[in-house]
């Protein structure tokens, strides 16, 4: 790669990691399991378009959560792709049009999706979801009985899969939620079942569910991997279990910026908004232009820490909208335009996304919230 064409900032995502992470899946849930790759959110903020184009050849669906983001896949890519967030009724006919898998939370959703399929002359393809003690999305159990007599009515829907979402599975041993959750799942599908739907995809795991529930024992015909794809644990407890396993994920991103300006400020000088840091001695500090437009939070401000010549340097004063500033006193052969490291790995330092989250956030939050305008480089 030739660094001097390389945007000032940038997420750097990594090919091989990827497809190491999908690879590792693959061997891991079994041959007659079908893998749905969960982009969704500018695919937790690695970039959809970049990280759909090198999984295509590896996974069997794709799982986006609005119109938008599908009309954005469709521009190259023609997947079969799972809706799993609401859309709206003006937005049915689009959505119908470019293909996709739609998922169905209500009666009332139902005959929505119905009547704008058949005004179209299509039929279209849809998966039900199971609001299983999560207290999200979904038909409550004692509304599947009417929900099968109604959809049977719907001459222009064909009901392909059946689904529900773990609430409480990454973070504890205590199983009993979880067990809950498969109990009532378990007897939704025997309703469908008796009411003539046979033979239809199942699904409950995300990558936690995957990790603790699924396994290798084919379970459900599908799994929705999404932070497993880019390297990330769902949590430290399931991290653990895998330490000393041969199962090993790979982080995908990097997020790099360039310093734009290095000074000296005396003793006693007051760094960024709110005078919320004082230099103690003379003081090298550089300025990063990003920001918290950037995804980069305020909560770092005096806290946070870059890596710059392989070594951690602190972050000085608030962090603004563009830019923050850092303490480089330690460093001899720093330079305007050295690289900045937010993200990622430098020398032998590293900086992860569990690590920026802290107590007060998770992983998922850190990578999804990063500015979609930044570029995204595949190496």
């Amino acid at each position: 790669m030739n660094h001097k064409n390389l945007p000032f900032s940038y997420i750097e995502i990594s090919k091989k990691n990827l497809i190491h992470n999908i690879k590792q899946f693959r061997d891991f849930v079994g041959k007659n399991t079908k893998i749905v790759s969960v982009i969704k959110a500018n695919a937790y903020g690695h970039g959809q378009t970049e990280i759909s184009s090198i999984l295509e050849p590896y996974t069997d669906f794709f799982m986006v959560n609005s119109i938008s983001e599908l009309e954005l896949l469709r521009k190259k890519n023609k997947k079969k792709c799972f809706v799993f967030g609401y859309i709206s009724e003006n937005d049915l006919r689009n959505a119908i049009n470019l293909g996709c898998i739609l998922s169905v939370f209500s009666i009332d959703h139902l005959k929505k999706i119905n009547k704008k399929a058949k005004e179209l002359k299509k039929i279209q393809e849809v998966h039900l979801s199971i609001d299983a003690y999560l207290g999200r999305e979904g038909l409550l159990f004692e509304e599947l009985p009417d929900f099968f007599l109604e959809i049977k009515k719907c001459k222009n829907i064909k009901l392909t899969g059946i689904y529900t979402h773990f609430a409480n599975i990454e973070d504890t041993k205590d199983f009993s939620h979880a067990q809950k959750q498969i109990d009532i799942y378990e007897n939704a599908k025997k309703i469908a079942e008796k009411h003539g739907f046979k033979n239809l995809y199942t699904h409950i795991s995300a990558t936690s569910g995957v990790l603790v529930y699924e396994k290798n024992k084919e379970i459900n015909s599908l799994v929705r991997i999404g932070l497993g794809l880019y390297g990330l644990w769902p949590s430290k407890h399931l991290e653990s279990l895998y330490k000393n396993s041969k199962f090993k994920l790979l982080p995908v991103l990097s997020w790099k910026t360039k310093i734009a300006q290095i000074k000296v400020l005396p003793k006693g000088s007051t760094i960024g908004y709110g005078l919320t840091y004082k230099t103690k001695i003379d003081t090298k500090i550089a300025v990063i232009p990003q920001g918290y437009s950037d995804g980069y939070d305020r909560r770092f401000s005096n806290k946070g820490e870059v890596l710059i010549c392989g070594t951690r340097c602190k972050v000085l004063g608030r962090v603004a909208m563009n830019m923050f500033v850092v303490d480089v006193n330690h460093l001899k052969n720093v330079s305007v335009e050295s690289e900045v490291v937010i993200l990622g790995k430098q020398g032998k330092e590293e900086i992860t996304a569990e690590e920026m989250a802290g107590e007060n956030s998770i992983n998922y939050e850190v990578v999804a919230r990063i500015n979609p305008l930044l570029p995204r480089i595949i190496v």
